[in-house]
């Protein structure tokens, strides 16, 4: 990456090369001719903010002295700030009239073939200078717009992303409308004939349940459905993010006999109040697939800066159906407690169950 020039060391550089133009013109003899040439070096430092006020500043230097180097880097500097062509070439031109007479003398003869030569040579190099200005500003120019096609580039790809996950955002939202939301409905219609059909006291309870939690997760799942539909228009509200209060509707509504045992305060901030609940809810839903009819312990304590979840299930009761399942569950709430600076220890217990056990720092952020 190339490295910039710092405009203050450039602007001392240029005036101390000016100097140097003027101690090589040195006369003693004609000190007020020096005297402008000094000036016009010292003007320069103006050049960036009032680049036309230095080039007329420098001009008396050209006209009184052969020091012409500050007024050649003010007619750069000039045709590197301003677009107006007509300037440019009546500052060349008069660049070049006052560096052919020196003053007190104004004589020109214009029939005479070195004065000529002289003009032209003069001429080439007042145009040198506004070339090379102008070069610069059409780089500056040039180095804008590609900034600008650069920026709208981006945004193009940007708003084509933006379509593409519209377009599954859409497509998601008619498979879970016409596929999942179908099943989970086959579901608690079924539970509900069970609960009506049978006697037994204990399938009429867990028809109850299945049937409660089904009609949780079409209601879920419909929210669900409006978001993804909603991808590209007015912002949707996500559903309320859950939070300490909630774990004990949790603990009621999982389908299993639960124990919570807390004395977490509600003051937490959300990021951790939302990890415990996510690993609660996580360590119940395992329980509930891999281990039926085994009892849940929810212990959650605060403690020297820090919340310890701690979720234990017995032994299953009896051996547990193939459900499907990607097996991501325990890794992502792994990545949620990382990511919050905790830790995470999870496996076997002594007498058959299982244990999550999941360490949060008061003021994790997410």
């Amino acid at each position: 990456m190339t490295r910039r020039v710092s405009p203050l060391l450039l602007d001392g550089l240029v005036v101390g090369l000016a100097l140097l133009d003027v101690w090589v013109h040195w006369d003693a003899e004609e000190l007020w001719r020096t005297a402008c040439g000094l000036a016009g070096a010292v003007v320069l430092v103006l050049r960036r903010r009032r680049p036309l006020l230095t080039f007329v500043l420098t001009l008396p230097a050209v006209l009184l002295s052969d020091a012409l180097f500050a007024c050649l880097v003010a007619l750069y500097t000039l045709a590197s700030l301003s677009r107006n062509r007509t300037l440019l070439v009546a500052c060349a031109l008069v660049y070049t009239f006052s560096d052919s007479t020196l003053l007190p003398s104004v004589e020109l003869d214009l029939t005479d073939p070195s004065t000529l030569i002289r003009l032209g040579y003069t001429a080439a190099t007042a145009a040198a200078a506004v070339f090379l200005g102008q070069l610069v500003l059409t780089r500056r120019d040039l180095s804008l717009k590609l900034t600008e096609i650069s920026q709208a580039r981006d945004h193009q790809q940007l708003l084509t992303a933006q379509a593409v996950l519209a377009k599954e955002r859409a497509q998601l939202a008619r498979e879970m409308h016409d596929v999942v939301s179908h099943q989970v409905s086959l579901i608690a219609v079924r539970a509900g004939a069970l609960q009506v059909g049978t006697a037994d006291p204990e399938v009429k309870e867990a028809a109850a349940t299945i049937r409660r939690l089904s009609a949780q997760t079409l209601d879920e799942l419909r929210h669900m459905v409006t978001v993804l539909r909603a991808s590209g228009g007015r912002p949707t509200e996500l559903t309320p993010q859950p939070a300490l209060t909630d774990l004990q509707k949790l603990a009621d509504n999982c389908g299993i006999e639960t124990e919570l045992k807390t004395d977490l305060s509600e003051d937490l901030p959300p990021t951790v109040q939302r990890a415990v609940y996510r690993t609660v809810q996580e360590a119940l839903t395992n329980t509930r697939k891999h281990a039926p009819g085994a009892t849940a312990r929810i212990d959650l304590s605060h403690t020297d800066g820090r919340v310890r979840v701690r979720v234990t299930n017995t032994a299953p009761t009896r051996p547990a159906l193939p459900l499907p399942g990607a097996h991501h569950g325990l890794i992502g709430l792994r990545q949620r407690t990382e990511l919050l600076g905790g830790t995470m220890t999870s496996g076997p217990t002594s007498d058959g169950g299982y244990e999550v056990c999941v360490v949060l720092p008061t003021e994790a952020t997410a």
